[in-house]
């Protein structure tokens, strides 16, 4: 457990507890950074909102971190305690190389977070590769999930859409800025929309091994059994938004998860892959919707 203390929380040298404190980010909302200490790894989280309100985990996809919802996250302080975490290997986490990144682990480390939170209930939001983290939470953890909202989370395999042509390989480490650009060309489609520089360096701060390892994680998983198969015994209210016009997944696929008893199905026309980063606000209507009705309230 290194220096955690009970809380988790990773300790300075005078015990108290190691966080960065409030700050800015996006521009608007004060969030607290800290450091969760796990067994097989140091774990960033940052928390927004009320810490007596219904809680929300925000899981991020993959190459990516917490920043990729900071657009959204103000949208959703004032009614609910907003929890991000850097999966292992991304992000401000620890990056080891001899550690799983198989999507069951991830989960599991997400779930240790939260127990470590103090957090007994959740709406558990994935955005793209993270909704398939998120769906092995609620698996592993019917007790914590209340809900789930996807985002642009492809449902299986079949749903992938292969690149026209290549982009640039991530062969060189650090990547180059041409690479980069190759590898996010398919994050968005909104006409004139540039991806933020920070996201482009939270790739630049993985290691080749995460990079390749996390994405093959989802491969894995995905190939071992499609998501709605996964979803529809669990009975937890279900979201999906997507972007209409997704480059990464097709849209149309959204539709294989109305197999899923009662799931709301929101395309977003005009949009790619990332609606939380092309348009935070469209994107935080049906989602907030849902998070509001289903986050379930922390006992006075």
């Amino acid at each position: 457990m290194g220096t955690g203390r009970d809380s988790g929380l990773m300790t300075d040298s005078d015990g108290g507890p190691h966080m960065n404190g409030p700050h800015m980010h996006g521009g608007a909302e004060a969030t607290e950074d800290s450091t969760l200490s796990l067994d097989d790894g140091n774990i960033h989280v940052c928390q927004g909102g009320p810490r007596d309100a219904p809680a929300v985990l925000l899981i991020h996809g993959s190459a990516s971190s917490t920043r990729a919802w900071d657009p959204l996250v103000p949208m959703l302080t004032g009614s609910h305690r907003v929890i991000r975490i850097d999966l292992l290997g991304h992000g401000r986490s620890a990056k080891p190389a001899d550690r799983s990144y198989a999507i069951p682990d991830q989960a599991r480390r997400a779930g240790a977070a939260l127990d470590r939170l103090g957090v007994q209930h959740v709406v558990a939001v994935g955005h793209s590769s993270g909704g398939v983290a998120a769906v092995a939470l609620a698996e592993q953890r019917p007790d914590l999930v209340a809900a789930l909202a996807l985002v642009n989370t492809g449902p299986s395999l079949d749903a992938f859409i292969a690149p026209q042509s290549p982009a640039a390989p991530l062969t060189e480490w650090p990547p180059t800025d041409e690479q980069l650009r190759g590898f996010a060309s398919t994050a968005v489609s909104r006409a004139g929309y540039q991806i933020p520089p920070d996201l482009l360096d939270d790739v630049r701060c993985m290691t080749h091994h995460t990079l390749a390892t996390t994405m093959q994680a989802t491969r894995d998983y995905l190939e071992q059994q499609a998501l709605p198969a996964r979803l529809k015994p669990l009975g937890k209210p279900l979201l999906v938004i997507f972007g209409e016009e997704d480059r990464r997944w097709r849209s149309s696929s959204a539709a294989d998860y109305r197999a899923v008893p009662g799931a709301r199905v929101e395309l977003l026309p005009g949009l790619g892959h990332s609606p939380l980063l092309e348009d935070p606000a469209r994107t935080a209507t049906p989602l907030l919707a849902f998070t509001t009705a289903h986050a379930v309230r922390v006992p006075e």
